[in-house]
């Protein structure tokens, strides 16, 4: 989701606790209501869900010996960082997920909670905290199965820090789905002059080029904290007809699967779709 979790001092060097900026969080504040409208603000991230909710499904299938019919994610633990509305922790409950959702933003766990609570069966499988992912450290270490942070790294100032509270509550051999956006110039191009302040796809003001992380780097912190990287693959939004594909570049957006360490190798490739995603991907488009 378009998440606010920033630290109070810039990547790498800091050791300190991170903190959320209060500028970013008034930004987010005025558009909390409007998570669920999936023609305004955030129809985006509301059509990523076709390609991101399939992939996160498909990747943890092809790495599980069991399987839940109508439940395939059964039991599986998953945090979703930076969660907004819930736009994420939704489909993946509906999948069968136990989902904690968490947002330093109130109105946005207020807009999440009263969202799902229309759902019986979310409200027993998600449950949303406004809480910044540093504060749940120390209660929630090696909890979960699953972490996903979906457009949120690239407003975070301390890159590393991050990573390693994800590595400290994620369990041995877990997983970390992560979505971003490159730095690049056609990233800047297009994701903030043509996507914010022509054609208004995100809110103006919404991005920091400054703070994009290219997957070269995302990949070196994530292996330089015990994570092994099994795939990275591009992503493209088309504004004509509000769809993402996956595509082979990575200049724009792109997306990464990473396995904590203690996992057994698996032999996806980090330039590939996993076959069974590639095969899979019209049927479950809309998911």
């Amino acid at each position: 989701q378009l998440s606010l979790f920033r630290f109070t001092v810039k990547r790498p060097l800091s050791t300190s606790r991170s903190s959320v900026d209060s500028k970013e969080m008034k930004k987010f504040q005025l558009l909390a209501h409007k998570w669920w409208d999936e023609g305004g603000e955030y129809a985006a991230l509301h059509s990523m869900n076709d390609i991101r909710v399939p992939f996160i499904r498909d990747t943890l299938l092809s790495m599980s010996t069991n399987y839940h019919l109508g439940n395939p994610l059964s039991g599986i633990k998953i945090l979703d960082v930076g969660c907004g509305g819930g736009l994420l922790s939704e489909p993946l409950g509906r999948l069968g997920a136990l989902v904690t959702g968490i947002d330093p933003v109130e109105d946005n766990i207020r807009t999440a909670d009263r969202h799902k609570s229309f759902d019986p069966v979310l409200a027993k499988r998600i449950q949303y905290k406004c809480s910044s992912l540093e504060e749940i450290v120390e209660e929630s270490m090696e909890t979960f199965d699953v972490i996903v942070a979906s457009e949120v790294v690239e407003h975070v100032a301390d890159l590393e820090t991050f990573i390693k509270c994800c590595s400290q509550v994620l369990k041995p051999e877990g997983s970390l789905f992560i979505t971003t956006i490159n730095k690049t110039q056609l990233s800047y191009v297009l994701g903030i002059v043509v996507a914010e302040k022509i054609m208004g796809i995100v809110p103006e003001g919404t991005h920091e080029w400054e703070k994009f992380v290219p997957p070269e780097e995302l990949q070196h912190l994530l292996e330089s904290n015990g994570f092994s990287v099994r795939t990275v693959n591009g992503m493209l939004y088309n504004p004509l007809s509000r769809s993402w594909s996956w595509v082979q570049s990575k200049s724009l957006n792109y997306a990464v699967h990473a396995v904590k360490s203690g996992a057994p190798a698996q032999s996806h490739s980090t330039d590939t779709l996993p076959e069974r995603d590639i095969q899979q991907r019209p049927a479950t488009a809309g998911t």
